[in-house]
């Protein structure tokens, strides 16, 4: 599958012609979405609402693994501001108990993906069965492809709703951000015009805190995890960074070190803050931070989090590190694609299940940086940064084209 970069070049022909494809190949049909909040799902939702109305039914499932408060703002926003035809499945107990004393993060995300696909089934199955709901959309996104694997290129990791889905799976995948970055799904966004916050939100994985608390999963750590993760964004919010800091979140591992609490030895996790910015999510840089902030957010931690005794700030770039610290290497995973061989036809032989891809992938041109360092102005010692900084375009902008290959 090539990409076809012209149609990324005006968004609002990009938009109708995707609502011409959604429609032509769901038909009268209804479809549920996988909708976790994030920018991704979020533009996919408008999109088919666009296209099909009350026909799409959104489904967010709180799978234990969320972030502060994350699913009552879901709830919020789409239920109550947007009217979507949303349904909430708190499913925590049941996903926390398939993924007790996993440790091997590939195994986990395919566990994810696959109680993900099971849900939807079961919320499909209540709705009507497979007759009345044959579709499943996802905010499958171009990088989601490309690090799964295709083909002759080498895997960084499956993503849980590509490498990750089942094989027998039920529904038939609409997927139409699958040919765009992050920024050119933001751009679409900005055109659908659903809620600011939601398009400007920070990346988030599907499988969430489940790949920050690494190795095998416990409730301690992952409490940990979600409370440090709250503070850095409070901390970051404060700064004015939430707009201007592509991504940024904590990790925590599954080992202990030494620290000293009470006039005793004692021992406790260290916290991992991660904070990179990117066009595309395939590199990144790392933002510098300045140090009173970073000294704040440390002391908050370790005051206000439970059983961590060290804060630490990751500096490594994607390459050679990646985004999450649990990037596993798996197999080549085949990919779910409804639009193989022929992109623009929606009712293509392979409809359900693993389809054959191509040997090779090309990899798309990238969008014009429009990232800046943050520090570089406060600092006249140090050398000048590479860290690009994410900037909110002004309303009337338009779509930057991409670069004739």
């Amino acid at each position: 599958m090539t990409r076809d970069t012209t149609l990324t070049r005006d968004m609002a022909a990009f938009a109708a012609e995707q609502v011409e494809l959604i429609r032509r190949q769901v038909g009268d049909q209804k479809v549920l979405l996988a909708l976790s909040g994030g920018v991704d799902s979020s533009v996919v939702a408008v999109l088919l609402i666009q296209a099909i109305g009350d026909r799409l039914v959104c489904v967010h499932v709180n799978h234990g693994l969320m972030r502060k408060d994350e699913s009552e703002e879901v709830v919020r926003v789409f239920g109550e501001r947007l009217g979507a035809n949303l349904i909430h499945v708190d499913a925590g107990e049941r996903f926390l108990a398939k993924l007790a004393g996993v440790a091997d993060p590939e195994e986990k995300r395919k566990i994810i993906g696959g109680e993900f696909i099971r849900v939807f089934e079961e919320e499909a199955q209540r709705l009507g069965g497979s007759a009345a709901i044959p579709f499943l959309a996802q905010g499958t996104i171009y990088p989601d492809i490309i690090e799964s694997g295709v083909g002759d290129a080498k895997a960084v990791k499956a993503h849980h709703n590509v490498g990750g889905l089942p094989e027998d799976m039920q529904f038939e995948l609409v997927e139409p951000l699958r040919q765009l970055y992050k920024d050119e799904v933001r751009a679409l966004g900005l055109h659908l015009g659903p809620p600011e916050e939601m398009v400007y939100r920070q990346p988030f994985p599907g499988p969430g805190l489940g790949v920050r608390c690494l190795g095998a999963i416990t409730r301690e750590r992952l409490a940990a995890v979600r409370a440090s993760d709250a503070i850095l964004r409070e901390e970051f919010a404060r700064a004015g960074l939430d707009r201007t800091v592509w991504q940024y979140f904590t990790a925590i591992p599954d080992f202990q070190s030494v620290g000293v609490k009470d006039d005793a030895r004692s021992m406790g996790w260290p916290v991992i803050i991660r904070a990179i910015n990117s066009n595309d999510a395939m590199t990144a840089t790392v933002e510098q931070l300045e140090w009173p902030l970073l000294a704040r957010i440390t002391e908050r931690i370790l005051a206000e989090v439970e059983g961590v005794n060290r804060v630490c700030y990751d500096l490594s770039p994607k390459p050679p590190g990646t985004v999450e610290w649990e990037e596993p290497t798996p197999p080549i995973y085949t990919i779910l694609n409804p639009y193989l061989p022929d992109r623009r036809n929606p009712h293509p032989a392979h409809t359900k299940g693993p389809a054959p891809c191509p040997k090779s992938l090309p990899r798309p041109p990238r969008l014009p940086s429009t990232r800046t360092s943050s520090s570089a102005a406060s600092s006249t010692t140090s050398a000048p940064s590479t860290a690009r900084r994410w900037k909110k375009p002004p309303p009337s902008s338009s779509f930057r084209p991409c670069p004739t290959p």
